[in-house]
């Protein structure tokens, strides 16, 4: 693959999903598209490049950023987050006008991991809440990862990855080698697909957000976008999620660290009016 084509296919991914490709992902862009060149009859990468710049190659652009984007999950992963989020909702529930839902955005969901631990711990919480009504958003640009979250089906592996197992029996039914969600937590979750990148306004506000191990993939000035977008879409005693590697310090002052938590992060005006 020549550098022209390297780079052209590493500004196409960068544009449609804020991924930084950098020169020696080389190869990983040739095991992960290597099923879709194969089956299109593309040559190589170099011959991509060269469909990709023609007309009429939307689908194919779409299925390669697809290809390209990381879609790791378990359930409760790290732990720490939904620690916070039990104690976090009962707060919450307790501040809401009476009717109004608590609402969590789960981005970058994958196959739905994160979302499904979102509505066991509120299940969980049952009379602590009140009754107060739990409406949870997963988004993820992977079409095929948000089909997989709507089934709600795992295998025995994908269970057995931080999944307790009272919570596996009470909120799972077997069937044959894999497990089903029971209707009642499927029901709490809403899927679409949805690009970081895009206007998040059209979402509506949150009461919690979830968007872990994702800024990693971007660059300094796409990681400022997105965390100021997210700033502006939570509530002003809500709190915004990122993975344990990621910060927000240096790159926007709309969100600020949660005093003595790793990860959690509040709107600034509520760090203020708190302090």
């Amino acid at each position: 693959m020549t550098p022209d084509s390297f780079n052209f296919l590493a500004g196409l991914v960068k544009v449609r999903s804020g991924i930084v490709l950098t020169a020696d992902k080389g190869y990983m862009l040739e095991t992960r598209l290597g099923p879709m060149l194969r089956r299109e009859a593309i040559a190589g990468l170099d011959a991509l490049a060269l469909r990709l710049r023609g007309a009429k190659a939307e689908a194919l652009t779409a299925e390669m950023v697809e290809a390209l984007t990381t879609n790791e999950s378990s359930f409760f992963r790290d732990g720490k987050p939904f620690e916070h989020l039990k104690k976090l909702l009962p707060r919450l529930a307790a501040a809401r006008p009476p009717g109004q839902a608590i609402r969590i955005w789960s981005a970058a969901c994958s196959s739905g991991q994160e979302a499904y631990s979102i509505a066991i711990t509120a299940a969980e919480l049952g009379a602590a809440l009140s009754g107060r009504r739990v409406e949870i958003l997963g988004t993820d640009l992977s079409k095929e990862m948000l089909e997989r979250a709507r089934e709600g089906i795992f295998t025995q592996f994908e269970v057995q990855r931080g999944l307790p197992v009272q919570m596996l029996v009470k909120h799972f039914k077997q069937e044959g080698t894999r497990w089903r969600i029971t209707p009642e937590l499927r029901a709490m979750v809403r899927w679409q697909s949805f690009n970081l990148l895009d206007d998040l306004r059209g979402l509506g506000r949150f009461d919690v957000v979830f968007c872990r191990n994702v800024l990693i993939y971007f660059d300094a000035p796409t990681k400022s976008r997105v965390l100021a977008a997210l700033a502006g879409q939570v509530a002003a005693d809500g709190v915004v999620y990122l993975g344990g590697a990621e910060t927000v310090l240096g790159l926007t002052d709309r969100l600020v660290p949660a005093a003595g938590e790793r990860g959690v992060y509040e709107p600034a005006r509520q760090a203020a009016r708190v302090g």
